[in-house]
């Protein structure tokens, strides 16, 4: 079962390795995966969908919570989340069937973004499904490509963010309130 995951980490190299690299130790392919910084520069948010066993979900959530850099690992697959996915798509298709294609990416909440005499380049945004259904219409008008944005998602839980300062590693010692290093 495809299980979306979110995760915030620290925009440090090596985060996204970490992460995948727990992915493929176990096994787990990952059918999607975006990651971008968030609004605090030293912060990025990755979502992945991948696919897990059920019973091993929470397994795997707890693993990710502990990698470095992660500062928190949530599973959106059953909760409340919106997910969308953007795709691309040029179709080169005859000057006759134009029209019906520019009616269709207006059903599906499509723009054009680009028109030259062979066809269109055309933006879709919404859920994995609603995209698998575009491109399938779009296919019958003529020869397609596309490209796909990995999937998105954000949660609708009313819980605020809680996050843990970063555990020093021995290297590293703490500081008391008058800022002298304590052994």
């Amino acid at each position: 079962m495809i299980q979306v995951i979110s995760l915030l980490l620290e925009n440090k190299p090596g985060a996204l390795m970490r992460v995948t690299g727990l992915l493929s130790a176990r096994g787990y392919n990952i059918e999607s995966l975006t990651v971008a910084r968030t609004l605090d520069p030293t912060l990025s948010r990755m979502t992945i969908a991948v696919d897990v066993e059920p019973n091993l979900r929470r397994q795997l959530i707890k693993q990710m919570n502990r990698l470095i850099n992660c500062l928190q690992a949530v599973d959106l697959t059953d909760g409340p989340a919106v997910t969308r996915e953007m795709v691309l798509l040029r179709v080169r298709a005859p000057m006759e069937s134009r029209t019906a294609i520019l009616k269709e990416a207006e059903i599906f909440q499509a723009r054009v973004v680009d028109s030259s005499l062979e066809g269109f380049a055309i933006e879709a945004t919404g859920d994995s499904e609603k995209m698998d259904e575009f491109i399938d219409v779009m296919r019958s008008y003529g020869d397609i490509e596309v490209t796909r944005s990995g999937m998105v998602a954000v949660s609708l839980e009313a819980k605020k963010l809680r996050l843990s300062p970063p555990i020093p590693t021995g290297a590293e010692k703490s500081k008391d309130r008058n800022g002298v290093l304590n052994a």
